[in-house]
């Protein structure tokens, strides 16, 4: 077809003239990827060969037991108590002293149940004790020339959680395959993306995720491992545990590092917050701390707030940001009593040609047959519903 005049770029159409694109793609993700995951893949990691694995844990008892019913100063020794396994480490001789007034008791007896017998006010003044009063064991006193007391032992508890199938494919047709895009090989970005979507999962159920079988006795049931926040014990809930509702001040939070967070563990330990928990900390250390940016710690860098009960390493979770809920959450871990486990030979693997006969297709996944074991419990510590510092 004859044109007349100056030809300008307005007059071609994309079918002659293709517009500009950026080549390839860009692809946005929340602020890293699995955070977790890749702390894991620093951490402990052991292979198990049976999708249901153990493990003991130990801890020294508190020895600590509670007073059922006030009990007068002029009264003789029989104290009634709560029940408690605590309760059976008290034998004859052993030395309590009430938290309270300082009263010093001396165990005539085994304490087989609920029933304590003492002598009463050693070296002091008999006082009141009064309902709900705690007695803490403080040694043991032994007459000369007395027989050995009664052993006493405890177990270990067991623990116990399942592998998780997680499974993530990709497919692409055999034309889609070798057509020429401007983003690049629509198979690539796809295993990229699979693989990207397949750590998500494995992060979330590690730390949502509710252990569980399902039609156990079937010969193909359904696993489903324990995640963190579903499994921890030592949890601290702002809206029952604190003065005033959804409100934890800096004191409490300093009271809360010292008894609960730092009682047990490491003095180091890792701290994923949601976005409000997150300005609560900055705000604190405005007042007193001094935060430092750790940069390549276990693979990650992370905001160090010293404080006086143990070092938090703080970091902004990509997935308490998309979550309901999370932005008022930290969970708080130490890290060595936590380990990575994989069912033998099941470790993360890119499968190729998953696709069925005569399929014009490529068809590819990526599966994992993992969970998490918690070597111990009370080192760790889930912080929900704390949305205020301060009254508004």
């Amino acid at each position: 077809m004859a044109i007349l005049g100056v030809r300008g770029t307005g007059e071609f159409t994309t079918d002659f003239r293709p517009t500009n694109y950026r080549e390839l793609y860009t692809f946005l993700e929340p602020n890293g990827d699995a955070p977790l995951s890749a702390l894991i893949a620093m951490m402990t990691s052991e292979s198990t060969d049976d999708p249901k694995y153990n493990n003991f844990r130990d801890e020294l008892p508190d020895q600590v037991v509670t007073v059922n019913g006030a009990v007068a100063d002029t009264s003789t020794g029989a104290v009634t108590l709560d029940a408690n396994d605590d309760n059976q480490f008290i034998v004859a001789g052993t030395i309590l002293v009430n938290a309270t007034t300082g009263e010093v008791m001396h165990a005539t007896a085994d304490c087989t149940g609920t029933a304590l017998t003492v002598t009463r006010n050693i070296g002091g003044t008999t006082h009141q004790i009064a309902d709900n009063a705690e007695l803490f064991i403080a040694g043991y006193a032994a007459k000369e020339g007395a027989d050995t007391p009664t052993p006493i032992s405890f177990d270990a508890t067991l623990a116990y959680n399942y592998t998780q199938i997680f499974r993530t494919a990709f497919s692409v047709t055999g034309t889609l395959a070798n057509t020429n895009l401007r983003t690049g090989p629509k198979e690539d970005e796809s295993r990229v993306k699979a693989l990207k979507l397949h750590m998500s999962d494995m992060e979330r159920a590690f730390f949502f995720g509710t252990r569980h079988i399902a039609n156990a006795s079937s010969a193909e049931p359904t696993r489903y491992t324990g995640g963190l926040i579903n499994s921890l014990t030592n949890v601290i809930d702002v809206t029952s545990d604190t003065a005033a509702s959804t409100i934890m001040t800096e004191e409490e939070f300093d009271t809360k590092l010292i008894d609960d967070i730092f009682a047990y563990g490491s003095k180091e330990k890792i701290a994923f917050i949601g976005s409000t928990v997150a300005h609560h900390l900055n705000w604190f250390a405005k007042d007193r701390w001094s935060p430092q940016q750790v940069d390549g710690a276990y693979g990650i860098n992370f905001t160090r707030y010293t404080t006086p009960a143990g070092d938090l390493l703080a970091y902004l979770h990509p997935m308490f940001r998309q979550l309901p809920g999370m932005k008022e959450s930290m969970l708080i871990l130490d890290m060595q009593d936590i380990c990575y486990r994989y069912m033998q030979n099941r470790d993360t693997q890119l499968l190729k040609d998953r696709q069925g006969n005569g399929e014009d297709r490529r068809k590819h996944e990526f599966l994992t047959e993992c969970g998490l074991e918690l070597k111990q419990d009370r080192t760790h510590t889930y912080v929900k519903n704390w949305t205020l510092r301060k009254a508004a």
